[in-house]
């Protein structure tokens, strides 16, 4: 090892991890590792130096991380040129400023496998701590996994990074995730080796709190005068405490004597989730199926349906009477049981097994729908759909999913 410059010393130790041990004759690689503030032209200068040798490059990746630049180049060369390098190298660090330590050996390259058959687990979150990744980290040992790879996908106004791992035991690594969707407040999710990237799949949401910030039967309420009253039995509903149907009659009955006029203006105050639109629109984009499910109203939703192309959904429809809401509901109720029971039906439809179905919900008449699906991922979520989940959303955006499942955000 030679260093070419004072600040590279504190980097001897990372050198001689990064280089495979097993020893071959007849290869020669040097690994060069040089660190500076960023600016342009220093890979530009680095590689011009390089250029009169008869070197080939093996592997490189290059990261700057708050202005500061980390240039890693792995190459086989001939050993007789090794001290020339050096040299050249040591007066290249000189003329920019840099720091720049090599370290060459008789051992073979060891080069990252491709991303194709490493297994990938993404973490996601607002906020992600030293502990939540310490904590991830000791999942990756327990599964006999390495980490060749650590990239940030994503920074603003949530984060998320990509860990690459080698060696590791899939089914293992698969069952821990599944059993830890939450480590610190950060959403993990494990991207196989093996994944099928172009799988087709269906996605079934959930509306109220979910694809919508709303509850709209609230807004219904406060038409009424019974916000309050209303609010308190749906919050009693999502937790579970009491039966959803008996909580929906009974909210629906404090509806009774509104015009159905009113039904416009609570139409108005609907607001997507973050992400929502953008979620949808890429789902679609890379032909995923995609339905609708709700215990609330299609009298309400059925132009935001429309607007954003949902083929299938399932929804509860109010009874009016002499233009007049009488507190009732029309037909079948579509409580927890029926929800699943639609995810089944468009699945079938679409002929997607159920193993390649997602569910996405909020709250505990959500609960038989999850179970049924082959994902079941909590948004804005009770305590009780938490735990039922395989991935927790912590973040208020909805398309965050798409980096969970390794989908292309089309906007």
């Amino acid at each position: 090892m030679r260093y070419l410059s004072h600040g590279a010393r504190v980097i001897h130790d990372k050198l001689w991890i990064l280089m495979s041990t097993q020893e071959r004759k007849d290869q020669f690689t040097g690994l060069i590792l040089l660190t500076a503030k960023d600016a342009p032209g220093i890979a530009k200068t680095l590689f011009e130096t390089l250029s009169p040798f008869a070197i080939s490059i093996i592997d490189i990746e290059q990261i700057v991380i708050h202005q500061r630049l980390i240039l890693t180049v792995l190459i086989s060369l001939d050993p007789a040129h090794a001290g020339a390098i050096e040299e050249d190298l040591e007066k290249c660090a000189l003329s920019l400023g840099v720091d720049i330590a090599t370290l060459f050996s008789d051992s073979p390259a060891s080069v990252i496998e491709s991303a194709g058959n490493l297994d990938r687990v993404i973490a996601l979150a607002k906020n992600i701590s030293p502990a939540g990744v310490a904590n991830l980290t000791s999942i990756f040992v327990e599964c006999g996994a390495n980490i060749e790879k650590i990239n940030r996908l994503k920074s603003d106004p949530y984060t998320v990074l990509e860990f690459s791992l080698s060696g590791s035991d899939s089914n293992l690594l698969s069952k821990a995730i599944r059993e830890s969707p939450l480590i610190n407040q950060i959403t993990t999710a494990l991207i196989p080796a093996n994944a099928e990237r172009n799988r087709r799949k269906l996605f079934v949401l959930d509306v109220d709190s979910t694809l919508i910030t709303c509850e709209v039967i609230e807004l219904l309420a406060e038409m009424a005068g019974k916000g309050s009253e209303v609010k308190a039995i749906t919050d009693c509903a999502m937790r579970g405490e009491i039966d959803f149907v008996e909580s929906l009659k009974a909210r629906t009955a404090l509806l009774a004597g509104l015009p159905m006029s009113v039904i416009a203006q609570v139409q108005e105050k609907i607001s997507l989730s973050l992400g929502a639109k953008s979620l949808i629109t890429s789902l679609r984009k890379d032909g995923h199926a995609i339905a609708l499910v709700s215990g609330g109203f299609i009298d309400v939703i059925a132009p935001l349906i429309e607007e954003l192309e949902i083929s299938y959904f399932r929804c509860n429809k109010l009874e009016i009477v002499d233009a007049k809401l009488t507190g009732r509901l029309s037909g079948t109720i579509i409580d927890r049981a029926a929800k699943a029971s639609a995810l089944i039906e468009f699945a079938k439809l679409e002929s997607i097994s159920l193993e390649n179905t997602v569910a996405i919900g909020d709250g505990a008449n959500d609960l038989d729908m999850l179970a049924a699906a082959g994902l079941a991922v909590a948004f804005n979520a009770k305590p009780v759909v938490i735990e039922a989940a395989d991935i927790v959303l912590t973040t208020p955006y909805l398309d965050s999913l798409l980096y969970l499942l390794a989908i292309p955000h089309a906007i």
